[in-house]
């Protein structure tokens, strides 16, 4: 038999049509399929075989400018318990009454403060051939779809050997993905076609063979009750299988399957699909995340935070750097100060405790580095000893307030099984108690947990500028780099790049001062380090200098004007009343580009500061000129530059 379930929307209520048709003779299969709000993304669960095997998949499609699309024409379900396979032999009970999902919700930073939670839900009951109960929950949204599995029943304690959740991939997509690392700190590359069989980080972008349709893999709402996944398709290249973490990860500490107590659901398996905007401008990560579990926010500040690594990597080891690092924050109207690695072994005129002093007297507030410590890493820079334990957290995070620091940073996690995504969320917990701001380095990407923790303000989990340390790779490699990130890991979360460097550290740049300052608006971060050294700001142009001082870290709304990965990016951010735009340019040769600022509201002045590459890539170029929402503008970049632009209200 053939199950249809579809949502029609009329003005004051929604209809819901199940039609049964009559299949071939002995030939029986099911199918449940359920529409976006807008009508444009369907998702089916389809009996494999004609039903015949007890195997099931969904299938993904996107009515777009060129018609009815299978983006994913397959994604085979199926999990592995210790007792038995939900993979096979899973016989269709019912398909529950479908549901309306519509929620709002605020974001303290982020991309957009304005979201919403809204879809449509269906959950699919199935059961194995020993009566075990496993149920898929199917969500179509106006940008994606996503599903969870779900065992309903109340008691029990199992292993998941594995999870068989596979997307099958039309071979001539393109794809833009990164080989998997344990930090997330790979470089993206374009391929063409499936011919690279390896593991892969997410989240992993795709356009479909006729490049009408752009989707992006990724997971989200991974708790304590699961691991972090990767894809593979070592097996099969065609088919990007999510996969669990490896034993050896974190020092092989840790199990890599993992632990779960009967209740359970998994996390959400996304992927988020449209245009290139739909991509770029999604917040679906987020939506299917649990609420904030915190009721006093007003502690959570998003700001931008001086920086003393990239220039001088062991600089907080040395009191006058602190400070002088202070002291830039002060002068750019900058809310934070970060104290890296070595601050315990601070000298030249003071300590820990006499920076704090000093950097609150300028009223700009310190955050503080912390190794995760453990047997999971190797890395022995101290402390690392102080974050291990509920005890130890409470004690160091209680000390830390008292001295007037508001945040910390904690690195070098190296691990995303099961063991370490609580640890992860522990420390978010214990934080929040103590009302401290956390970020994460050397770890995984984003899940969604700034939703639910709102004081987990960044991750770093991508190669950033930092990178111009460690070799001389990052130099050619960034400005196409630069150029895909917008569109795959910063779409899924904050992205600590450590951007906006105008002079050189250890290995130079090769892009031009407008890319660099264009890269304030178009990364994402809930605390934004500028990471350039104290003259790097100083010596810039009044107009340029005075962008960085007012330039925000969290955004009201963002929308992607143009670009294509590893080619440009341009995008249009909101705070407040004030419209903030950041193009970059990747490639070699000039690039001449007329701006619409049809995202304006329609009534209005605006004055408009644009501050684009000059006669060569050390200089700006700026221009005042007041337009409306049907005004354009013209913009020159530079051969791997750039340009930033402000719009006031006047």
């Amino acid at each position: 038999m053939l199950y249809y379930l579809k949502f029609h929307v009329t003005k004051a209520k929604i209809a819901v049509l199940f039609l049964l048709v009559l299949a071939l003779p002995k030939v029986y299969a099911r199918q449940v399929t359920i529409q976006s709000p807008n009508k444009k993304i369907m998702v089916s669960l389809i009996g494999a075989n004609g039903g015949k095997t007890g195997e099931w998949y969904l299938k993904a499609s996107y009515n777009g400018p060129q018609g009815l699309t299978d983006v994913l024409p397959q994604i085979d379900l199926g999990l592995i318990r210790n007792d038995q396979d939900f993979s096979r032999e899973l016989r269709f009970i019912k398909a529950g009454v479908p549901r309306i999902v519509n929620e709002h919700y605020t974001a303290l930073h982020g991309k957009k403060s304005d979201c919403s939670n809204s879809a449509y839900e269906t959950v699919v009951f199935l059961e194995s051939r020993t009566g075990a109960k496993i149920n898929v929950i199917i969500r179509a949204y106006n940008d994606g779809v996503a599903f969870r599995y779900e065992f309903p029943e109340n008691k029990g304690t199992f292993n998941l050997l594995d999870e068989l959740t596979a997307y099958s991939i039309p071979a001539s997509s393109k794809r833009w993905m990164e080989k998997w690392n344990t930090a997330n700190e790979g470089f993206y590359t374009e391929g063409k076609d499936d011919s690279v069989q390896q593991e892969w980080c997410y989240p992993a972008l795709f356009n479909n063979t006729d490049g009408d349709c752009w989707f992006l893999l990724h997971e989200a709402d991974v708790n304590r009750n699961y691991c972090g996944s990767k894809l593979s398709n070592k097996k099969d290249k065609a088919k990007y299988k999510i996969t669990f973490p490896d034993a050896r990860d974190g020092n092989g500490i840790g199990a890599s399957q993992p632990a779960i107590s009967l209740p359970w659901k998994s996390p959400w398996r996304v992927v988020i699909i449209g245009s290139l905007g739909d991509i770029v401008q999604s917040t679906l990560v987020d939506d299917v995340s649990p609420p904030s579990v915190l009721t006093n926010t007003s502690w959570i500040k998003p700001g931008v935070v001086s920086w003393n690594y990239w220039s001088s990597n062991h600089g907080t080891k040395d009191y006058r750097t602190v400070t002088k690092f202070a002291d830039l924050a002060a002068f750019m109207n900058w809310d934070y100060t970060l104290l890296d690695w070595e601050w315990d072994a601070m000298g030249n005129g003071g300590k820990l405790e006499d920076a704090a002093a000093y950097i609150r007297s300028l009223g700009v507030k310190p955050l503080i580095w912390y190794n995760s410590g453990g047997k999971h890493t190797g890395v022995q820079a101290t402390p690392r000893d102080r974050l291990l334990t509920h005890e130890s957290r409470i004690a160091e995070f209680t000390k830390l307030k008292k001295l007037g620091f508001a945040g910390v940073k904690v690195d070098f996690f190296e691990s995303e099984k099961q063991d370490m995504v609580r640890y992860y969320l522990d420390i978010l917990e214990d934080a929040a108690s103590c009302e401290m701001m956390v970020y994460f380095h050397g770890c995984l990407v984003p899940r969604g947990w700034a939703r639910t923790y709102p004081n987990l303000m960044t991750y770093e989990a991508v190669r950033g500028a930092e990178w111009y340390n460690n070799g001389p790779d990052f130099t050619p490699a960034a400005p196409v780099h630069n150029t895909i990130l917008p569109f795959t890991r910063n779409v899924v979360g904050a992205m600590d790049y450590t951007p906006v460097t105008f002079t050189n550290s250890q290995y130079p740049h090769i892009t031009s001062y407008g890319h660099e300052l264009a890269l304030s608006v178009l990364f994402e971060s809930g605390f934004q380090h500028m990471a350039d050294r104290p003259e790097g700001y100083m010596d810039l142009p009044d107009r340029a200098r005075s962008f960085l001082k007012e330039v925000p870290a969290a955004w009201d709304d963002t929308r992607l004007l143009s670009g294509y990965p590893g080619k440009s990016a341009i995008m249009a951010r909101r705070h407040g009343d004030r419209w903030y735009i950041g193009g970059i340019n990747a490639v070699s040769n000039n690039l001449n580009t007329k701006i619409d600022l049809g995202f304006l509201p329609s009534t209005g002045k605006y004055k408009l500061l644009l501050i684009e590459d000059g006669s060569h890539d050390k200089v700006f170029l700026e221009k005042q000129v007041l337009v409306d929402s049907s005004s354009t503008i013209d913009v020159h970049m530079l051969p791997r530059g750039g340009f930033v632009a402000v719009l006031k209200p006047q």
